[in-house]
């Protein structure tokens, strides 16, 4: 009876402990069963045994997993480091979006010196977060254990920078290309003034020259022959504008013949008459003579009267010498790229003059279906049409020809034959064939002008510049 009181209290003892150590087990009944006999105490204490090795292992796999994640986590102090580093990134992410904002503020309404200042102020932030950036490169980079755990929140960093140093890569490249377009006007200035300096021509220098310069004898003096080279070029660019501006009539279907005896009548001032003397395939020099009367209107004045200026009386050596000046630097010039940028100088007034002085708004209404090109005009543009295009290449050589003009001394004198007057040989052209049998002397002694095509000039070392005219014979004017 002792022996049994013995081995009932040991076995309490065990499954007590048991239960103490795994209490999870107390919910399977089947296992907390009284065992009676010898053979099932030895297999708890087994079991129990088994446990304990195990519990033991587990024990330690969470000891090194603890030590492990230690190891790799970062200190306090790095941690406390970081955060103050991503608040200086979001702080300067912050200030460079709303100098961004001011930015585009600054474009509308167009403001240069606020687009200035914003400018400057987005590059600084720009160049602030890639400081940040490095600094984060230099803290990640020096821990080894933490480089796997940060190399996410790097790699983000890079993702919101990389556009913004994209930005700044094209702002840089476009101030280097300004830089090398300011050294250019440099090289030239300075070439221009070594030049005045000097009073001679470096070799390989640049002619072009400023036109404030007050070495009168270092520029070259006005030729004769400028005047005459011109002057080819004015009738070239006139037979070129008159063409476009016929071709533009026949398209619209304008009776081209009614047109010319309206130009007949306004040349000889009489009303127009039934019949042309102009012949069928001549419509284009009567169309050229209306162009050229128009344009050249007031060609004898220094500002073609758009103004009441006397400089080239009152002060004439002078504007003389600004006159040339004015050709040699207008001379290279594409006139639709400098009106582009001065749009109400001197040439570009006369444009705008004589644009609405040739064509007329029931013409241009004709011609295009509207008066959009003349609305411009008037408004202070240019318009980027083929047909003024056309026009400013025109105009251009007639406003080259009036700088040249008023640079000589003596003024060339400007001359036109008049209708019915008899043909001259030495002082007109005829812009037609004349066919005769009995040669061309006799020939051109029974025409007359029927109306001028262009104005003539006598410079100053006696040459002739001939007026060109369109003749008829005697008995037919």
């Amino acid at each position: 009876m002792a022996t049994k009181v013995s081995n009932f209290s040991d076995l309490i003892q065990r499954v007590t402990a048991s239960c103490l150590l795994h209490p999870l087990a107390g919910n399977r009944p089947d296992d907390i069963s009284v065992q009676r006999s010898g053979s099932d105490s030895d297999s708890e204490e087994e079991r129990y045994e088994t446990k304990q090795e195990q519990d033991g292992f587990d024990e330690e796999e969470e000891s090194k997993d603890w030590e492990a994640a230690n190891k790799d986590e970062p200190s306090n102090e790095r941690i406390l480091e970081m955060e103050m580093l991503m608040g200086e990134v979001f702080d300067a992410v912050s200030a460079m979006k709303r100098a961004y904002v001011s930015l585009q503020q600054s474009h509308s309404p167009w403001d240069p010196d606020k687009m200035r200042v914003a400018d400057v102020v987005v590059v600084a932030e720009l160049r602030k977060l890639g400081v940040l950036r490095e600094r984060f490169r230099r803290t990640v980079g020096g821990d080894g254990g933490g480089r796997g755990r940060w190399r996410l929140g790097s790699l983000t960093l890079r993702e919101v920078v990389a556009p913004y140093e994209a930005s700044l890569e094209e702002l840089n490249k476009e101030v280097k290309a300004k830089q090398v377009e300011v050294d250019n006007l440099r090289e030239k200035l300075k070439t221009a003034t070594s030049f005045n300096s000097s009073g001679g021509r470096s070799k390989g220098k640049s002619k072009r020259r400023v036109s404030c310069t007050t070495q009168v004898a270092a520029a070259p003096a006005p030729a004769p022959e400028q005047f005459e080279a011109t002057m080819n070029l004015v009738t070239e660019a006139s037979k070129s504008f008159t063409s476009l501006l016929l071709s533009l009539m026949r398209s619209a279907h304008w009776d081209i013949a009614a047109a010319v005896r309206s130009i007949e009548a306004a040349s000889s001032n009489a009303t127009a008459s039934a019949d042309s003397v102009v012949g069928k395939n001549h419509s284009k020099y009567a169309l050229e003579s209306y162009v050229n009367r128009k344009i050249f209107q007031g060609f004898d004045h220094e500002t073609f009267y758009m103004d009441g200026s006397l400089s080239s009386l009152l002060h004439p050596d002078q504007h003389r010498r600004d006159s040339f000046t004015q050709y040699r630097d207008m001379k290279a010039m594409d006139p639709v790229e400098l009106l582009s940028i001065l749009p109400t100088c001197s040439f570009g007034k006369f444009c705008f003059k004589k644009y609405l002085a040739i064509v007329h708004p029931k013409m241009e209404e004709s011609l295009f279906g509207d008066l959009e090109q003349r609305r411009q005009v008037l408004d202070g543009h240019h318009p980027r049409s083929q047909f003024y295009s056309e026009f400013l290449g025109f105009s251009k050589a007639v406003w080259l020809l009036h700088l040249l003009a008023f640079s000589l001394d003596p003024l060339p004198s400007h001359f036109e034959a008049n209708p019915g007057a008899e043909f001259h040989s030495q002082y007109m052209e005829s812009v037609s064939k004349i066919s005769c049998n009995n040669g061309a002397g006799n020939a051109y002694a029974s025409m007359v002008v029927s109306f001028p095509v262009s104005p003539g000039f006598k410079l100053g070392n006696g040459s002739i510049i001939k007026a060109r005219v369109y003749l008829v014979p005697k008995n037919g004017f």
